[in-house]
């Protein structure tokens, strides 16, 4: 039996279950399933977006998820403390050509990535350790906290 929340209306799945972003296993398989299963499947770009493809391959596992499911799915952006960032413009500018409609953030101050985000039309989910955290990211614009 379907539950309607705020959550499971916006995003347009059956049940407020999300798979979070997960290093090394948040591929399109594992998304598929969790999105086929009723809950909503995430990608995660970093795992994904590596050289020597970059962020050709996140469009690549988002085009083969969406041959996996017809369910709604995001994709995961960790904003990590490191020396030399990851490429978040090129990650961003895949999900805004590939229709993405979800991302979850997590990490480091989402303000600029949500704002861009939310700029596109797309649902933020802002994935927190701490409630002080929460409220930062709400206050930014993220649509949800989990």
């Amino acid at each position: 039996m379907p539950l309607k929340t705020k959550l499971t209306e916006a995003l347009g799945i059956k049940y407020p279950v999300i798979q979070g972003g997960m290093h090394y296993v948040g591929y399109a398989e594992m998304a598929a399933a969790v999105s086929n299963a009723g809950g909503l499947g995430v990608i995660t770009a970093l795992t994904v977006a590596q050289p020597p493809k970059g962020k050709e391959a996140l469009r690549e596992e988002i085009q083969k998820c969406r041959k996996l499911t017809d369910k709604p799915f995001g994709v995961n952006i960790t904003l990590l403390p490191v020396g030399v960032p990851p490429d978040y413009e090129g990650i961003i500018q895949v999900l805004v050509e590939e229709g993405i409609k979800v991302v979850e953030t997590a990490g480091r101050n989402p303000e600029q990535v949500i704002k861009t985000l939310k700029s596109h039309g797309m649902f933020v989910i802002h994935k927190c350790v701490a409630v002080r955290h929460a409220q930062t990211a709400a206050r930014m614009g993220a649509d949800f906290i989990s």
